[in-house]
């Protein structure tokens, strides 16, 4: 168990390092999603069957629909996709194919030969969950919802758009005269 451990954490840094350097978003976001799937399995191997399961489903599935969404939405015409093809040939799904290979050999190793967690599953309550997020780590609970009120400023101003001219009269004024 411990092998298959170190086997899917190393490929979860190995794709994320591979995630970074790419250019192209459709091959980083490939290796985002073998990172995550990874870090699935790691969670599996540590008794987490849940956190894994949240994982893939909320993960990696959110983030194809979110990313099929954005291609959707920007819909640049026949030179984008010829582009596309192009970028997407035979050999840009070589390394993730082996990575994502290696973790669906590992997991089917696991479901055949019976092998549990390294760790007993536990049953966690919500009690013990807000004791631990409000006590050891409270400052990265800050930090993330700091994080998240940055992101929600930003995506405000990245999406508000300045008004031109005059401001429009209330409506409801011009109602009751």
């Amino acid at each position: 168990m411990h092998v298959v451990f170190y086997i899917s954490a190393a490929i979860a840094v190995a794709a994320t390092l591979l995630m970074l350097r790419q250019l192209n978003a459709v091959h980083a976001l490939i290796y985002l999603v073998i990172s995550l799937l990874a870090v699935a399995v790691v969670f599996y191997t540590l008794g987490a069957p849940f956190a894994a399961a949240l994982e893939v489903i909320i993960y990696a599935g959110a983030i194809m629909v979110l990313f099929v969404f954005v291609v959707m939405l920007l819909n640049l015409g026949q030179a984008a996709i010829r582009f596309e093809r192009k970028l997407l040939g035979k050999g840009s799904w070589i390394c993730p194919a082996v990575l994502a290979a290696i973790l669906i050999a590992e997991l089917t190793w696991l479901l055949i030969e019976g092998v549990g967690p390294m760790y007993p599953p536990m049953t966690i309550g919500p009690v013990e969950v807000g004791a631990a997020l409000f006590g050891p780590y409270m400052i990265g609970v800050e930090l993330a919802s700091m994080l998240l009120l940055a992101g929600l400023v930003g995506a405000y101003h990245i999406g508000r758009r300045e008004r031109s001219g005059p401001e429009p009269a209330d409506v409801s004024e011009e109602a009751h005269k």
